[in-house]
């Protein structure tokens, strides 16, 4: 029985700068149902705060509490092990780790820097990788559907190539770590099996909620999605729906 909701955020509830028909109104059903949600995204380009009044400003009222992204884990992990952020991630998400350690040793943290990767850069954080320090990859998606509705690269190809480089495998934060889908299930007070995942990337979303042991991997037809994702990822979605209002009825159903 499903006693809980995660739903992704980007290509889900919005593209760009316009919500997603029917969004708010899906959200609204659930919380008339009384089903808890909590909002898991692997966006890295901007604080959550911003992401915050973006939500907001499209119609999208959603709780501070109720948002997890993976700076917030990777703040956590860097205050828990004793380390100060080498960051490699956009300027507009730097101030996600302002109340972090500034001395002491060093943790790699990558994110979706965009048009801020260079060779510098990422040169940089291999020396460090190399010398000792761990890294941390906040999220290590393929692509996202961009503002001009085309897709983009995400950060994966560029965790990969630090990856090659360093011989170092990256401890992934964000989706699919099954510590980031089970920390926004626990917040709720439920168990993962008892929560259905609802995004629109069939493998990050949808196939690592279900390795992860979510009870339930809805895939929206909206978003990033391309036709036959579902074919290509292993768990297979629970179902392909639409959209967030069709998958919202379905679980509610």
């Amino acid at each position: 029985m499903i006693k809980g909701v995660l739903i992704d955020l980007s290509g889900v509830l919005y593209v760009g700068d316009a919500a997603l028909p029917g969004a708010a109104e899906a959200l609204e059903r659930l919380e008339a149902a009384g089903l808890p949600v909590r909002f898991v995204t692997n966006t890295t380009r901007k604080t959550k705060a911003a992401l915050l009044a973006q939500l907001r400003g499209l119609g999208l009222p959603v709780a501070a509490e109720d948002v997890f992204t993976p700076a917030q884990a990777a703040c956590d992990w860097l205050a828990a092990e004793g380390y100060a952020p080498h960051l490699l991630v956009h300027p507009g998400l730097e101030p996600d780790f302002a109340d972090c350690a500034t001395e002491g040793p060093k943790a790699v943290v990558l994110g979706d820097a965009g048009e801020f990767f260079d060779y510098a850069r990422l040169n940089a954080a291999f020396r460090a990788i190399a010398g000792g320090a761990p890294f941390l990859a906040l999220a290590a998606n393929r692509v996202f559907k961009d503002a001009d509705g085309e897709l983009s690269m995400d950060a994966g190809a560029f965790v990969a190539a630090l990856e090659y480089a360093s011989g170092v495998k990256a401890e992934l934060l964000g989706k699919p770590a099954p510590a980031f889908f089970a920390a926004a299930a626990a917040s709720m007070g439920v168990e993962l099996a008892q929560v259905a995942m609802i995004g629109d990337d069939a493998e990050a979303d949808v196939a690592g909620a279900l390795a992860a042991g979510a009870g339930g991997g809805v895939l929206v037809r909206t978003g990033k999605y391309r036709e036959g994702d579902e074919t290509r990822v292993s768990p297979r979605p629970t179902a392909v729906v639409e959209d967030i209002a069709e998958a919202v009825e379905l679980i509610l159903r």
